[in-house]
């Protein structure tokens, strides 16, 4: 497996974006997307979701335009009209234009009337004539009609002296339009006709081409659009840089690549403005570049830039995004010291920091303290604690939140039900998941990117590859074009379902398909190597993500963590925990209950423990996963006591168990004198509407055959077939284990031609226990007679696997 990991992963810098130019469709881009051997949809509740989906979703969907439930899309709301710059006849053509009575037939009558004295006297008229059609043109995007601005556009262009009317700035006015109104492709098919006639574009209409893409979030046609413009020699103005310089921080593009960007910009001559530096330090905020957006945030001071409310807020979002409480409330100082008043972005973005970090408490807090100042929270703010509350475990809390979102009468938007989508998903309510997906359409939206992605992701958590591929088919099929979060999300979905190959496979899509690696594809990659044990290849990316100048962050390293316990490198992993410790890598929250996990996981009890001290020392609060971790390292401990301690501390702090935190306590019970306690805790959690899982039904059912109550043990196994999950190779083997054990060989070996008839292959500890059955009570030439009639049992069994039962007689025997 190692060395086929090394193509796609080593690979040098990766291919460059191939869309033809100004040409490239949606449709064009889905095609290098297309994964191999993706199954086809066929679980009820995928079909029911799609099903609900195809039912109200007649044509595709601008995938890069997320709808605002509830909340006015108008940029002209509001504002008024002003006839600036045309003469009166201009405003009279505007007004026939603008008339709702207006026929499209008019438009030449109309529009003749301008060009009538310009025909006596066209040197006086020129410039005239230029500005009128300007000025129309702009009043008619004004007016919402960019349909007929477009035809007053291709009239114009259709006269013979059309060259001496339409400037490149009429040019730049109606792409811009189109752009606003999402209507890029009509922009871009218009800008692609006018450069084969030979028409001058200036920087105005090439700025207006990326700005329309950029606003629709095709951001690699942006940069191409941008380097065309460059190799025809036209120079960018610092309006064009700062798009580019925002398309950049949308793309997540390695901080390298934005600072040679910036250093051309200046080589062109062209200085940088309060705004390129806003836009740099937003740029920070992929990739926890916190200290490269401290860095720009003195820069500007020094070149003579007062720091601004939009400044502030953008460094505080990157502190946010980065987890950095304490830098973000030392801006807020800032900030009101130099007589900046926080807003409802600033105290979002405080928030943010505080949820990200698992600190609630103080996020609430912070919403508390903003209300006090007569700033009522929006729906960023319940969202975003919405989904601290769902990451840490706490249900009830998150729920919390939107009734009082509800109460409070503020709608929620597609990102509030995204994130209810995650949660439900994520605890195998897909009941009520579905529902959160049919309020979406009830809403007046629909599913955008990020609906589909919590999908992919929701279902890759569960394991459920068919689900992950069927998801990523109708999404393709809705028009959404992958991308880099995507295909992020796919990579860890699959490695999660077990899929390491078609992991693989996805990230050689996406190099193939020319989206650059950012840290989250990389954090994605090393997570899916950390669940295969494959420390050196973790480590080669490591090394490429610095030579790439891709800073590390604690994600990083947790998965470097979860590497060393997976390939049993404890060294490193005892190591690399050290370097924690000491604060060599920060010891973030995410760091600390990752130490927890992974310690539980290898079973070392002390390791555990003093990673659960430092996370509390350092004053963070655990989440679910780690209190699952430690519920766990004691219940396989049968230190009762200690895992009642953890439970109460749950119920005090408001977690919401998960599966994992019934898994593990019936496993304590299954392995104690009170084993049938854990059919109860398997009772209880279907009472709470949460569906187990096959570790769920193999503990019960282990509990019971290992004491003997097999009709019980067999009560479970149909119970969990009837739930619809298939038995493993590790649920047969314990049925074989207990009948063996008990001298019921019969039983036992019926057991193997019932699990073979039914598609699970045996494995060697399912002979083993036949065998060691027949040795413990000295009958050796049963099991050799055992042996020799396993071709008839198991047709499919090696003779090297005939060999080693044989020798195993001979060990034991001896």
């Amino acid at each position: 497996m190692a060395q086929r990991l090394a193509l796609p992963i080593l690979l040098p810098n990766p291919p460059p974006s191939k869309p033809r130019f100004l040409n490239q469709t949606h449709h064009q881009q889905q095609n290098p997307t297309s994964l191999p051997n993706s199954p086809s949809p066929s679980t009820p509740i995928l079909q029911d979701l799609l099903l609900r989906h195809n039912a109200k979703t007649q044509q595709p969907i601008d995938p890069q335009v997320r709808t605002r439930l509830g909340r006015s899309r108008d940029p002209n709301r509001g504002k008024p009209w002003t006839h600036k710059g045309l003469s009166t006849q201009g405003q009279q053509v505007l007004n026939s234009l603008i008339d709702p009575s207006f026929d499209s037939n008019q438009l030449d009558s109309v529009l003749a009337k301008l060009f009538e004295q310009y025909q006596e006297n066209p040197d006086a008229k020129i410039d005239f004539l230029t500005a009128e059609v300007l000025g129309i043109v702009k009043g008619l995007g004004f007016y919402k009609k960019s349909d007929l601005a477009l035809g007053v556009f291709n009239w114009v262009k259709g006269r013979k002296d059309c060259e001496l009317v339409l400037s490149s700035s009429v040019v730049a006015v109606v792409i811009s339009m189109l752009g606003k109104e999402r209507r890029v492709s009509v922009a871009a098919n218009l800008f692609n006709s006018l450069h084969k006639e030979g028409f001058s574009l200036d920087v105005y209409a090439y700025t207006s081409l990326i700005s329309a893409y950029a606003g629709s979030g095709r951001h690699r046609e942006a940069v191409v659009v941008f380097k065309k413009m460059e190799e025809e020699g036209c120079k960018p103005t610092l309006v064009t840089y700062n798009v580019i310089l925002n398309v950049y921080g949308k793309m997540g593009m390695p901080w390298s690549k934005v600072m040679a960007l910036v250093d051309g910009m200046k080589s062109d001559g062209v200085a940088p403005d309060a705004y390129t530096y806003n836009t740099l330090i937003s740029c920070c905020r992929r990739g926890s570049l916190h200290e490269e957006a401290a860095l720009v945030f003195d820069k500007m001071k020094m070149a003579g830039f007062s720091p601004d409310n939009v400044t502030y807020n953008a460094l505080l979002d990157v502190y946010g995004k980065c987890r950095r409480p304490k830098e973000a409330m030392e801006v807020l100082k800032e900030m009101e010291l130099n007589g900046f008043a926080p807003s409802i972005v600033t105290y979002n973005s405080l928030i943010s920091a505080y949820a990200r970090d698992g600190l609630l408490e103080e996020a609430m807090d912070l919403k508390t303290q903003m209300e006090g100042k007569g700033i009522k929270p929006n729906v960023i703010t319940y969202t975003t604690l919405l989904s601290g509350f769902e990451k840490a475990g706490k249900d009830e809390s998150a729920m919390g939140v939107f009734e009082e979102m509800r109460s409070a009468g503020c709608k929620p938007n597609i990102c509030t039900l995204n994130a209810l989508i995650k949660m439900y998903g994520n605890r195998g309510k897909f009941t009520e998941m579905v529902k959160v997906f049919d309020e979406i359409k009830a809403c007046n939206g629909a599913p955008d990117i990020v609906t589909w992605n919590t999908l992919l992701s929701v279902f890759g958590q569960n394991g459920m590859g068919s689900e992950v591929s069927g998801v990523f088919k109708e999404m393709k099929r809705a028009g959404f074009v992958p991308e880099r979060y995507t295909f992020n999300t796919l990579i860890s979905a699959y490695s999660r379902c077990g899929s390491f190959d078609q992991a693989m496979t996805v990230y050689k899509r996406m190099l193939e398909a020319g989206v650059t690696p950012d840290l989250s594809t990389y954090n994605a990659v090393l997570a899916a190597l950390a669940r295969g044990g494959l420390w050196k290849q973790s480590e080669k990316i490591l090394a490429e993500m610095k030579d790439r100048r891709c800073k590390p962050n604690e994600l990083t390293y947790c998965s470097l963590l979860h590497v060393y316990a997976n390939g049993k490198q404890i060294d490193r992993m005892h190591a690399l925990a050290e370097e924690i410790y000491s604060g060599i890598i920060e010891p973030h929250a995410v760091l600390l209950n990752t130490l927890v996990l992974v310690s539980s996981k290898c079973d070392l009890l002390e390791e555990t423990e003093r990673a659960f001290l430092e996370l509390r020392k350092n004053g963070f609060s655990p989440g679910i996963t780690t209190l699952n971790a430690m519920v766990a390292i004691y219940g396989r401990r049968q230190m009762a006591s200690k895992t009642n301690e953890i439970l109460n501390f749950m119920n005090e702090s408001g977690y919401t168990p998960s599966l994992a935190t019934y898994n593990s306590l019936m496993y304590m019970y299954s392995r104690s004198e009170n084993f049938e306690e854990s059919e109860k805790i398997l009772r209880e959690v279907l009472a709470k509407g949460v569906k187990p899982d096959i570790i769920s039904y193999n503990t019960v059912i282990y509990a019971y055959c290992r004491n003997g109550r097999m009709k019980k043990a067999s009560r479970i196994f149909s119970e969990m077939g009837d739930s619809g999950l298939v038995p493993d190779v590790i649920t047969y083997n314990t049925f074989v284990a207990s009948y063996a054990a008990d001298s019921m060989f019969e039983e036992a070996i019926d057991v193997v031609r019932y699990m073979i008839k039914h598609g699970c292959k045996p494995n060697q500890n399912t002979y083993n226990s036949i065998v060691d059955g027949y040795c413990k009570l000295n009958r050796q030439d049963d099991a050799r007679t055992f042996i020799n009639s396993l071709q008839k049992l198991d047709p499919h069994i090696s003779k090297d696997e005939e060999i080693r039962l044989s020798e195993r007689i001979v060990e034991k025997w001896s």
